[in-house]
């Protein structure tokens, strides 16, 4: 099975989180892997089985784009991860914001980031018991970002949380949503779209150059072992593995 792996963007430790995702994949005999730090190889896509993207302010254009949507037509399988649907800028008083730059991009996927409060403890609900992603679970609790995002397409959830409250980092900081998305698969063409929001990674370097120095190094979802069941999960749901 042949899989490809685009791993890079802004404000995160791409280079942890790679590795990750490699040792991952690389418990499948089977899985053959390629990286890239772009979503530019489409000859590759367009042999591969299974796409796995852990990317922050990267998005495909253009012949790029019409890689990923032939890749799905044919039966593709995507993980997407994290903040694979962001677009970060900054406005003059030191704010993000998450401009909808990437309209054809975000529909495809399925949602659009819009910010997430302050790394803190959440609950996680399993939303269906059903699916091979999340049989046999119970309810969770986790340290992450929490990302909140607006839906662009019909997307089938299977795991979920609430927030009401502020993401001070964020022009759009008053956010209320009853169901935020955690863990939800989207169908397109013959292929599908499986994306966890969670995941977030940061070292000491990994903020320049908005901050020269952060002191903590943050893991997050991936000192959870629950994270590293629903990768493995994921990785399986790519194989048509049943549960």
């Amino acid at each position: 099975m042949q899989a490809h792996l685009v791993a890079a963007g802004k404000y995160h430790d791409i280079d942890f989180a790679r590795l990750e995702l490699l040792k991952l994949l690389a418990e499948e005999p089977v899985i053959r892997t390629s990286v890239a730090s772009s979503y530019g190889e489409t000859a590759r896509l367009d042999q591969c089985d299974l796409l796995i993207t852990y990317t922050c302010d990267l998005v495909p254009v253009g012949d790029e784009l019409e890689s990923v949507q032939r890749f799905l037509d044919r039966g593709g399988r995507w993980i997407a991860l994290h903040g694979t649907n962001s677009i970060i800028r900054f406005a003059a008083d030191g704010k993000a914001t998450t401009p909808d730059e990437a309209p054809e991009f975000m529909a495809l996927l399925g949602t659009r980031f819009l910010g997430h409060p302050p790394i803190a403890p959440f609950p996680v609900r399993i939303v269906r018991n059903d699916h091979v992603l999340t049989e046999g679970l119970r309810d969770f609790s986790i340290e992450d970002e929490l990302y909140l995002s607006e839906r662009t397409a019909e997307i089938d959830v299977l795991m979920a949380t609430e927030f009401n409250g502020e993401c001070p980092d964020f022009s759009a900081s008053n956010q209320r949503q009853e169901e935020v998305p955690i863990l939800y698969q989207r169908q397109v063409g013959a292929g599908a779209i499986l994306y966890c929001t969670l995941g977030h990674c940061r070292g000491h370097y990994d903020l320049k150059p908005l901050a020269g120095f952060w002191p903590h190094p943050q893991r997050c979802a991936w000192n959870y072992p629950i994270f590293t069941e629903i990768l493995r999960r994921a990785i399986g749901w790519a194989m048509h593995r049943p549960a």
